[in-house]
């Protein structure tokens, strides 16, 4: 990914914004060297290793999981909060539009899980992450005994570790100080949630 130094975020902003918005774009290049990619949630986890892993799953009917026993490298893909930006925000001059964003890239090589025990958890911790550990929060003991194993057969799942992550925080840090607060002062002021996030963000890189 193309990063100027300016926009440079660290491998800690990258699993920040890997954990809070998980769904993804896996890419992976198929045989004739063409991207497959696949629209899924990847959930990182702190593994012990230097850069973590994602783990994910996606329907056996899809032929990109089989591209995976070749090692070929693959692109994990997540997108944080983003926004437009007017130049009608900045102090008057020949400016232009431009787009505030916060992305990862994570790099690794996708391991099919095949044990039905391991594939199982992997489902536990997903659903786990968005359905918390309430009283109401769904999980697959509420399925039918052997019914959550059975359904197994559609799906594959995957660990990917990670050998590298690229993290580009484009937050108007290349333009002078009253340019950037005009344009927190503007996407806070918005309805969207994404042009509040994106402000949020913006914030944090602001210098002391």
């Amino acid at each position: 990914m193309y990063i100027p130094k300016h926009f440079e975020g660290s491998e800690a902003h990258g699993r920040e914004i890997m954990k809070a918005h998980s769904w993804a774009l896996l890419s992976t290049a198929d045989e004739s060297g063409a991207p497959l990619c696949t629209h899924l949630v990847l959930q990182w986890e702190d593994d012990g290793s230097p850069h973590g892993s994602l783990i994910g799953h996606m329907a056996r009917a899809n032929d990109h999981w089989k591209l995976f026993a070749r090692g070929t490298p693959s692109l994990g893909l997540f997108w944080g909060p983003h926004a437009y930006v007017s130049p009608t925000w900045y102090t008057p001059g020949p400016k232009v539009p431009t787009w505030n964003y916060v992305t990862v890239h994570a790099y690794g090589r996708p391991q099919v899980i095949e044990a039905t025990p391991a594939v199982l958890m992997v489902l536990t911790r997903l659903a786990a992450q968005y359905e918390g550990s309430g009283a109401e929060a769904w999980g697959l003991g509420r399925l039918p005994p052997g019914n959550a194993a059975e359904q197994t057969r559609n799906i594959v799942a995957f660990r990917m570790p990670v050998e590298r992550i690229e993290t580009k925080l484009k937050l108007s840090q290349n333009r002078e100080l009253e340019d950037r607060q005009r344009v927190i002062a503007k996407l806070e002021a918005s309805d969207s949630q994404d042009s509040q996030a994106t402000a949020a963000w913006m914030k944090r890189v602001l210098p002391a």
